[in-house]
């Protein structure tokens, strides 16, 4: 049996085509969908994270604006720009890159954000509403990947699916998303007693703890769909030439352990290139919703 790789990027794709569509019709109708990120400090990868997001909010006609304020921003002035931020009327999603700096408490600012303009479906009450079945924004990574799912028609009613990792950020709504599609689920973490046998029992595996290749064949029923969320960068034992002609010492893998998975599995996502695009799909989606909703004239 061959397993079937599931290209996030061209989910991915087709999602931002389906927006930019939505969005020039919005255009069209003089309404226009805007997004406030919010940049505090100077930590790298964040920076790349806001880089890429604003992008993607360009290609598909998203009016987008960072607001970058120094690492030393304390708590007060943060929720004071998101106070702005609520009530300005250009921004109709606002999303404030993660982590903060230690000095600033994130529930509290997540708090703060307007559940209406509250893209990544993060504050109490769109987990709440996300619990009881009727979500309005919902995390976009668990999102993400309940579109590869609809998307490559995997049913999930009556299957066995086992969520490793338990974040707020995916591990949690991810559970919520495969029980309100009528799957059994059961959720995985650091204190469960004997992991592999739990994980082989799942029909649908998604995995998301942030442990470089995690895991392996053990874990895998044969013809299981397995979802890995991580994104880890681990150091190569030889530097190698890349696709580029540059040196690497260094490749990104995800939590699962693939080229040993992948011959068990049924279906798989790779890293890179799996569910990472579609975050930031989701989030472009989520603005839109979020604009729908708001804009009224």
């Amino acid at each position: 049996m061959s397993v079937e790789i599931l290209d996030g990027k061209l989910f991915a794709n087709e999602i931002q085509n389906e927006v930019k569509a939505e969005v020039e019709k919005m255009r069209k109708e003089g309404k226009i969908p805007g997004l406030g990120v919010v940049l505090v400090g100077n930590d790298p990868a964040s920076q790349v994270y806001v880089k890429n997001k604003s992008e993607a909010c360009a290609n598909v006609g998203i009016f987008a604006e960072t607001i970058r304020l120094p690492q030393d921003t304390t708590e007060e002035k943060l929720l004071e720009k998101i106070d702005e931020l609520n009530k300005d009327n250009r921004f109709h999603g606002i999303l404030v890159q993660l982590p903060l700096p230690k000095q600033i408490d994130e529930k509290r600012i997540l708090e703060r954000i307007s559940p209406l303009k509250d893209v990544d479906g993060f504050h109490p009450l769109n987990v709440g509403r996300l619990t009881q079945g009727i979500p309005y924004l919902v995390p976009c990574t668990p999102a993400g990947i309940m579109e590869i799912f609809r998307r490559k028609n995997i049913e999930l009613k009556g299957k066995e699916a086992v969520v490793i990792g338990r974040s707020d950020i995916v591990g949690k709504p991810m559970a919520l998303l495969l029980l309100h599609s009528h799957a059994t689920v059961t959720i995985c973490h650091s204190r469960t007693l004997d992991l592999p046998s739990v994980s082989r029992r799942a029909d649908i595996l998604v995995v998301a703890i942030g442990k470089p290749e995690f895991v392996t064949a053990e874990y895998v029923k044969k013809g299981a769909v397995v979802i890995d969320v991580g994104i880890n960068r681990v150091k190569l034992k030889e530097p190698i030439i890349g696709k580029d002609g540059k040196l690497k010492d260094s490749k990104l893998v995800g939590d699962v352990k693939f080229d040993e998975v992948k011959e068990i599995a049924g279906a798989i996502t790779p890293v890179p290139g799996g569910v990472g695009p579609l975050t930031i799909a989701m989030l472009l989606l989520n603005t839109i919703k979020a604009a729908k909703t708001q804009i009224t004239y």
